[in-house]
């Protein structure tokens, strides 16, 4: 993709991001939380290069892996802040002119397995290449399961015990399940409370408790979804609302406690297991539109400003308090 196309496309997400600037989150007490300690940005992103932060999954040494959406790749994220790109996926014949609501080629989710497996979200807007991806170490990434084109597969969530992915889909407002082995995917769940308003709909998606969680973009709303016998979907419930451009999301470790990633907003908010929220992060510590958001212990990972036009990065801070 070239720097002009590249810059294109992310001045459009921003106009549609910044519809969702307007409203709070409900139930937000007022003013700064104080919640959150030694806010620091510990990697900077190479934006010409479409080093765009989308999604960040965590390694035991205390590394991590991230998706670069506009440069299709998945890169390795040292302790130091050092990037060492792991692999690059296949660009679409048309650079991506066709992925819904976006006009570009993007990688999303990834999550990883505790054998090393990584695997990715495509959105391409082509049959050949939008799905679930897998690296493996010394193996060229493979598509494994082929999604929708007219689809934008987003979060990702893997189940190591039942050896089962969870896929949701922004634009189809479907959550897909497929087997770690690839496949077919199953439609898992097309409630209506996953659709979008006209941009996007699901999006984060974590398992927890014996459910999957999803956030609802457009919707501003955070649903539990409960697995049931035979891996069927339950009733999707709303655990809060009023979370105006949620995206990604994060538990962390103290029941039903979340941190999320609000991008319009440009906020990372605590959600309280009642619903209520209270903002800990926003643009005086640096944030630029968040995307995505993970807990290592009391340690905080944001990926901020990947659909901005400035310093793509990864924001580090503390959870200095749970209460």
């Amino acid at each position: 993709m070239s720097k002009r196309t590249l810059m294109t496309t992310v001045s459009l997400f921003l106009a549609a991001a910044a519809a969702l600037t307007t409203a709070v989150p409900a139930g937000a007490a007022p003013g700064r939380a104080g919640q959150l300690t030694d806010v620091r940005i510990a990697a900077h992103f190479d934006q010409n290069a479409g080093q765009l932060p989308e999604n960040v999954a965590l390694l035991p040494d205390g590394s991590a892996y991230v998706t670069f959406a506009g440069a299709h790749q998945v890169a390795h994220l040292t302790r130091g802040g050092a990037t060492r790109v792991l692999a690059t996926l296949p660009a679409p014949a048309d650079d991506g002119a066709h992925t819904p609501v976006l006009g570009f080629a993007l990688t999303t989710g990834i999550v990883r397995a505790a054998d090393g497996t990584v695997y990715v979200l495509y959105a391409t807007g082509t049959s050949d290449l939008t799905g679930l991806w897998r690296l493996r170490p010394g193996q060229d990434p493979r598509r494994i399961a082929a999604l929708p084109a007219d689809g934008l597969p987003n979060g990702l969530a893997l189940d190591e015990r039942s050896r089962r992915l969870y896929i949701t889909d922004s634009v189809l407002g479907t959550v897909w399940t497929v087997p770690t082995t690839g496949g077919t995917p199953t439609a898992w769940s097309t409630a209506p409370e996953l659709a979008s308003t006209g941009f996007l709909g699901v999006n984060g998606a974590k398992l927890h408790n014996g459910a999957l969680w999803v956030s609802n973009l457009d919707r501003g709303t955070l649903l539990r979804i409960p697995v049931r016998p035979g891996n069927r979907a339950g009733t999707p419930q709303v655990k809060a609302s009023g979370l105006v451009g949620i995206d990604d999301f994060a538990f962390t470790g103290r029941g039903d406690e979340v941190l999320a990633a609000l991008n319009g907003p440009n906020q990372v908010v605590r959600i309280r297991p009642d619903g209520t929220s209270t903002p800990l992060l926003d643009g005086a510590d640096g944030l630029q539109g968040p995307t995505s958001i993970a807990l290592r212990h009391d340690d905080v990972y944001v990926l901020s400003a990947a659909y901005t036009t400035v310093d793509p990065n990864l924001l580090q801070a503390r959870l200095s308090s749970r209460r």
